[in-house]
């Protein structure tokens, strides 16, 4: 996940008053993506789960480069 400017071949979504990009090739393949944050005591950050996993899917923390 990172901070971008529009594309030709991105996605958009706007929810909550917020764009969302994602490629259109990686939407395809990933179906629909959410994108949630956490904050349980122990663990933080944004976590990413697509409807059709690729390699299993992936969650991020407040680390996240992804």
């Amino acid at each position: 996940m990172v901070l971008d400017e529009p594309k030709e071949n991105d996605d958009r979504f706007e929810v909550d008053g917020l764009t969302y990009l994602i490629d259109k090739d990686l939407h395809r393949q990933s179906g629909d993506v959410k994108v949630d944050f956490i904050d349980n005591g122990w663990q933080q950050g944004f976590t990413l789960t697509s409807t059709n996993p690729i390699g299993g899917g992936a969650t991020c923390g407040s680390s996240c480069s992804c």
